[in-house]
């Protein structure tokens, strides 16, 4: 595979990325409490049919579902169920891929369950951050740098807020396969790795924890849980790089 899209390659990675924005917005509608993360999991499912995509996750090395619904210190790939509900204060992570015309679009994002307000200062400074640090990231992904640069570029935001970059996951590059080549850790040194060229679609996604960075993994073989028991956030966008700066395809 190329790592180097064309310019229509990268049109068509557009439509797949702008339709994972809409399927996540339509599923962070129905956060509210007393939901259960199988209420989501329906709602991306529907919205996934009217976008009249395929599923980029289910059956993706034996996943089940068509989302991944994260609560609190569930880093990532929380499997949905209709025993886990939704109560205010929590934080759910959602991550969204499909499969539009032939190309991968792929995104997450952390949303408070009710009243944000409500949620604990320092969880609200958590997913602050966590955005800050995919924002650092993607500001970081043009011609000419390295993968080096955006790594730093997160973990400095991520780390100068007193939280900790999950080491375990990283991000990835994506085309006509979900994960392709470079993968895109969240730490790392500035100038080091692979160059960036025109073309190149990586999926940066900071994964950020309130409390310590180690990782555990539950019974189910799939979720991601922080060592320590405190939140997680998580935030992902597919990125284009272009001469004339980074292009964030799943974003409106």
């Amino acid at each position: 595979m190329s790592m180097c899209k064309t310019p229509a390659e990268l049109e068509k990675m557009r439509r797949s990325g702008l339709a994972v924005h809409r399927i996540l917005q339509a599923v962070a509608a129905g956060v509210q409490p007393g939901a259960s993360t199988w209420d989501l999991e329906t709602l991306a499912e529907a919205a996934i049919r009217r976008e009249q995509a395929v599923s980029a996750f289910r059956g993706y090395r034996g996943y089940p579902c068509v989302l991944c619904a994260s609560v609190n210190d569930e880093i990532v790939h929380g499997i949905p169920s209709r025993k886990k509900l939704l109560r205010e204060g929590d934080v759910v992570s959602l991550d969204c891929g499909v499969l539009l015309d032939g190309y991968y679009g792929d995104s997450a994002l952390t949303v408070p369950v009710g009243d944000p307000a409500r949620l604990p200062p320092p969880v609200q400074r958590l997913l602050a951050a966590t955005r800050s640090a995919l924002a650092a990231g993607i500001e970081s992904a043009r011609v000419g740098n390295f993968l080096g640069d955006i790594s730093f570029a997160v973990q400095r935001k991520v780390e100068e807020e007193g939280f900790s970059v999950v080491r375990e996951f990283v991000g990835h590059g994506i085309g006509t396969h979900l994960h392709e080549e470079p993968q895109v850790p969240n730490y790392g040194q500035p100038g080091a790795g692979r160059r960036l060229r025109e073309g190149m679609v990586l999926c940066i996604e900071p994964m950020v924890n309130q409390g310590s960075a180690q990782v555990r993994l539950l019974d189910d073989g799939w979720t991601a849980v922080t060592a320590d028991g405190a939140c997680s956030a998580h935030f992902e966008h597919t990125v284009a790089i272009t001469r004339d700066g980074p292009w964030v395809l799943s974003q409106a």
